[in-house]
């Protein structure tokens, strides 16, 4: 539900008279404007979730003068927290202003992070994974999109196969071919799956061949390169249309502590850059045993810009600055592969893979991964088949890189705490709760189920959602 369509939520019969199963809560109906005014204010603890979880408590409190115990009873809605768009709207859109803050501060400062930082020498890159055969894609040069895959000569417009992988059309953003195989007999399923499987421990090795490459380029040791940096990122996994995930990355250098102090000055952002191009085209992972030995690197496409003003982002045409790049990342960390069809939850056994009503090529990649399940047990494949094999977070990062979720969440809780109105909170005798006259025991939480069980509690609840993010996206845009 928009926010265009929440003025008309029909809120059913009505005891006085002029109302019915047809009333609506549109603005010009002053008592029908406050009742909505009211279900915004009680949704806003769980943020208008589209699938909040019901829970109910006893908390134990004892009567310091009297010794008397009593119980309190209460229950309370808590939000999903679920981070994908398509499942839950306004988690995910509390996850991605989160995503933005955490980004922000390790790029301008904030949240506790020194404004100097901007200063330390930083990288945007991007991590793409290697070709596993023709696939159709929108290929751009500058605003200009050029031909998918144009081929002039005859003897290579044919694959082994005999289909022909040439393709001269200019494809179109929601163009349905983008990321279709040319020919799904050439197109190897089994390495695609795999490196989505074993991307995270792609990600740990180009951590580790980092520094390294980096002492090469300096000429120094490893030990004394410890001595002069540290490495600190934030990465997110995106799917290309192919069903193949790549990372983008935030890689920034400071001064060995914990007061993100600035690296020296002879260390330079275009050092860090030739650091990751050839740590990026070192990191290999086999996997498998002698027979089914499949040996999984990034693709040779690692772009690297650094971070500074006058600079542009790949694809925004916006300056390179700290705000775009948070945006540009957050992003992609509430969104996953949309593509129609494709399953929500995990796989529980063959017939769920018989019924799916996705293309062709995401049903072979979910069955590959199913497939590789049984013979690879350790990747994992079975239990991630309806990601495509991908198992990993979507977004991680360095320990020192910025605040954390958990801070993040703690300043948000602590927030609403103190924005209570006093008096609200009563003991179980129905007195203003005061610590000094009464003992608290911890409180007992149960789960009693998952979503609204009134239809228009769940109408309410998505359009003081809806409206929550219309008026957060326009702070953010002012």
């Amino acid at each position: 539900m928009t926010a265009d369509t929440a003025a008309t939520a029909a809120l059913g019969p009505e005891p006085h008279p002029g109302s019915g199963p047809g009333a609506t809560a549109d603005d010009s109906n002053p008592a029908a404007h406050a009742d909505f005014r009211r279900w915004e204010r009680e949704f806003a603890a769980d943020s208008g979730c589209s699938h909040p979880i019901q829970l109910r408590n006893r908390t134990d409190m004892i009567d310091l003068a009297t010794g008397e115990l009593a119980p309190r009873y209460g229950q309370a809605e808590t939000a999903c927290g679920n981070r994908r768009e398509a499942v839950c709207p306004s988690c995910s859109a509390v996850y991605k202003r989160d995503a933005r803050q955490l980004v922000r501060a390790g790029l301008a400062g904030g949240k506790g992070i020194p404004e100097t930082i901007t200063a330390h020498p930083c990288v945007f890159a991007t991590l793409t994974a290697p070709s596993f055969g023709p696939v159709h894609s929108r290929r751009m040069r500058g605003k200009t999109v050029l031909p998918c895959r144009p081929r002039r000569d005859s003897a290579a417009r044919r694959c082994p196969h005999g289909r022909d992988v040439s393709c001269p059309t200019r494809h179109v953003e929601a163009e349905p071919r983008l990321g279709q195989p040319m020919c799904p007999d050439c197109y190897d399923y089994e390495s695609a799956v795999l490196f989505n499987a074993f991307a995270a421990d792609l990600w740990r090795r180009f951590v580790t061949y980092l520094p390294r490459q980096l002492a090469r380029r300096l000429q120094v040791t490893q030990k004394l390169l410890g001595t002069l940096v540290r490495i600190r990122f934030v990465k997110v996994a995106e799917y290309q249309a192919r069903g193949v995930v790549h990372f983008h990355a935030v890689i920034r250098l400071d001064a060995p502590g914990e007061d993100y102090q600035p690296s020296p000055p002879d260390i330079t952002a275009d050092m860090l850059c030739d650091a990751i191009g050839q740590a990026a085209a070192l990191v290999t992972l086999p996997t498998g045993d002698d027979g089914q030995a499949v040996t999984l690197r990034f693709g040779t496409e690692t772009d690297t810009r650094i971070i500074r003003h006058g600079s542009q982002l790949p694809g925004t045409g916006q300056a390179l600055d700290g705000q775009a790049v948070a945006n540009y990342i957050a992003k992609y960390a509430t969104k996953t592969l949309t593509a129609p069809g494709l399953p929500s939850q995990r796989l529980r056994n063959d017939r769920d893979i018989e019924h799916l009503r996705c293309s062709a090529h995401y049903r072979r990649l979910i069955t590959t991964a199913w497939e590789l399940g049984s013979t690879r047990p350790a990747s994992r494949c079975r239990a991630w088949a309806h990601m495509l094999g991908y198992g990993g977070h979507f977004l991680t990062k360095s320990r020192r890189y910025s605040v954390t979720f958990g801070q993040l969440r703690a300043a948000r809780t602590e927030h609403c705490r103190a924005a209570r109105p006093a008096g609200t909170d009563l003991d179980a005798w129905g007195r203003p709760l005061d610590e000094s006259t009464v003992l608290v025991l911890p409180t007992i939480w149960s789960y009693e189920g998952t979503g609204r069980t009134i239809t228009p509690d769940a109408e309410l609840a998505e359009a003081a959602a809806a409206r929550a993010r219309e008026h957060a996206g326009q702070a953010d845009s002012d």
